[in-house]
């Protein structure tokens, strides 16, 4: 399975912010997953092929998870966004055997 994520880029704090992620193949897991200059990766949202979500709370009620199954398609609209959600974002797929796969990293630049 490869995947290819879509539109990273420049944002103004407090403005909005989509990123897009295409899978090759059928996925169960789907989701985000980011790593700021000098800190470790960590978990943004993903959500399941029956619609189940996990948000980090650095980012509930501001960032919202989709997906489209039919197109092995995931969204991440980013709401209200704050300078410290600057970074690199990894689109993220688990297989229902556990396997998982990474993307290319897509660059979130947040200007305040």
């Amino acid at each position: 399975v490869q995947l290819q994520a879509f539109g990273g880029g420049l944002a103004q704090a407090g403005g909005p912010l989509r990123l897009s992620c295409a899978a090759s193949g059928s996925i169960f897991t789907m989701g985000w997953y980011r790593q700021a200059p000098g800190k470790q990766r960590e978990l943004v949202a993903t959500i399941t092929r029956y619609g189940g979500t996990n948000y980090a709370d650095s980012v509930k009620g501001r960032f919202t998870i989709s997906r489209d199954n039919a197109k092995n398609m995931v969204y991440l609209q980013m709401n209200s966004l704050k300078p410290e959600d600057t970074a690199v974002y990894y689109c993220y797929a688990s297989r229902y055997d556990g396997v998982n796969y990474w993307g290319k990293g897509t660059l979130v630049t947040v200007s305040s």
